[in-house]
């Protein structure tokens, strides 16, 4: 039995910031790909927004040079091409002013009648107060308008606070979809269908089997020409409160009463509100130094920056969660740039074997392992331990059940930003964060950040191309464990 695509009605997207950069590398080819596949109904239409100078064909070239460029040519097809750039408008507009304001409102009212509208903020958060204010001062909101925002959701609860309360004087909670793409990964979402959609996990889902979990979101890029922003927010801010912190509460969550938005979100906001205070010794932060990424030799963070600081390129955690379920079980996250692969991935370590019955000849059982790879190839192996085939007596071997998307499914593997953006439409929040989750995790940051100011707690450094500084090594081998370094 197979499951059907839910389809979606017809609806108009604007997005602000039409022109950036995540417009180009993941908005439009996302939406081009859900035209090409055929979800999109007749009457779909995207609008860009920005304050460049385009005609509606200039933009529709803008769009089709970003298909060419980020769209694998064999997702290419002159009629699909065709279609969705048909699709596709353009209005000029001064976000903080009245100029254009009027252009798009002509544009959304001039289309079928009761459509959902769509509006996407691909810009800076300092953006989204002036935007939701427009929005709401030119009647481009009623009960089926959507508001996505990107992270970074503040740079603290304050911030956060005072951004949710600017949303929120315009629309309502259950039509802002704070968007974290980390959620829209298969990968992520089969860990939900792993715990409950079997009966083989859930109940080894805890303290009395689990011996720990590795939360590990590595890149081997640097900052480059970023290092700007990058310096304002660093890994903790950029990756840890949302992507890493997302990622903890689908692995830690109690099952929810039902499969809806609001019973998963409240799930999710129960482990934030369990994670135990962290001191100071269970953190590690760090910058890269020169060393070598996969474009040869690199400079290190300061070089790019051409400054001095102490923002962190690299964070290691020992998190807990004091609930019955993860009682003693510590959870370990690592995030950086500059590292020696790029590789996403979440690892449940289970504890080992009571007893041996084997000889010393059979070699030691190795502890069974869950691994869940987000990216790149991403996949989920379970590792055992089975007799080597062959005479000669009992030879224990560790090896995977291995499930690769790639391998098991045919065609394209959707991106994340696919799923979301018609999620949205849909009006399904359910990979989308709350309020209440957004300002949970701030409240559990912000003591990180004071911490290390009180201690003066001093940024490591780590060779770009490692793992990291040798103090994220010692913080989880002084507890006899090692990281799953893209090993297995």
């Amino acid at each position: 039995m197979t499951s059907k695509i839910i389809p979606v009605e017809p609806f108009d997207y604007v997005i602000f910031g039409g022109t950036g950069d995540l417009a180009q590398r993941k908005l439009l080819p996302a939406l081009y790909h859900r035209d090409h596949d055929g979800q999109l109904p007749e009457g779909a239409r995207f609008i860009g927004a920005s304050r460049g100078e385009y005609s509606q064909e200039a933009y529709q070239k803008f769009a089709h040079d970003a298909l060419r460029k980020h769209v694998a040519e064999d997702q290419r097809s002159d009629d699909s091409l065709k279609r969705f750039l048909a699709r596709l408008d353009y209005v000029r507009i001064d976000v903080q002013s009245d100029k254009g304001w009027d252009v798009l409102k002509a544009k959304l009212d001039d289309g079928m009648e009761g459509k959902i509208r769509a509006h996407y903020l691909a810009v800076g958060p300092a953006l989204f107060g002036p935007i939701t204010s427009q929005l709401e001062k030119f009647d481009l909101i009623d009960d089926r308008t959507r508001l996505v925002i990107e992270k970074p959701f503040g740079r603290d609860l304050p911030t956060a606070e005072k951004l949710n309360n600017e949303v929120g004087l315009h629309f309502r909670e259950d039509q802002v979809f704070r968007i974290d793409h980390y959620l829209g990964k298969e990968t992520v979402q089969n860990l939900l269908a792993l715990r409950f959609a079997n009966a083989l996990f859930e109940p080894l889902w805890n303290c009395s089997h689990i011996d720990h979990v590795q939360i590990t979101v590595a890149e081997t890029v640097g900052v480059g020409s970023r290092a700007g922003y990058y310096d304002q927010s660093g890994a903790m801010r950029d990756m840890v409160q949302n992507h890493l912190m997302q990622l903890l509460c689908l692995v830690a969550m109690e099952a929810p009463a039902t499969g809806d938005a609001d019973s998963i979100r409240d799930e999710k906001l129960k482990v934030l509100k369990s994670l135990k205070p962290i001191p100071a010794e269970n953190t590690v932060r760090a910058q890269y130094m020169a060393g070598a990424g996969p474009e040869g030799k690199v400079d290190g963070y300061l070089d790019e920056l051409g400054d001095e600081s102490d923002t962190a390129t690299f964070v290691a955690l020992k998190a807990e969660v004091e609930n019955w379920r993860w009682s003693g079980v510590p959870f370990y996250l690592r995030t950086g740039k500059r590292m020696a692969m790029r590789m996403s991935e979440i690892v449940i370590q289970f504890k080992p074997v009571p007893h041996s019955i084997f000889g010393e000849g059979a070699g030691s059982p190795i502890s069974n392992r869950l691994v869940l790879r987000l990216q790149p190839d991403e996949s989920v192996k379970q590792w055992i331990m089975i007799k080597d085939p062959g005479p000669g007596g009992m030879r224990l071997k560790h090896v995977p059940l291995d499930m690769s998307f790639a391998d098991n499914f045919d065609g394209h593997n959707p991106d994340a930003y696919e799923r979301l953006l018609l999620d949205v439409v849909r009006g399904n929040q359910t990979l989308f964060m709350r309020r209440d989750e957004v300002e949970a995790a701030w409240k559990w940051i912000d003591p990180i950040f004071e911490t290390w100011n009180e201690t003066n707690q001093p940024v490591r450094s780590y060779t770009a191309g490692t793992w990291g500084p040798s103090q994220a090594i010692a913080l989880i081998e002084r507890d006899g464990r090692t990281w799953n370094d893209g090993d297995e």
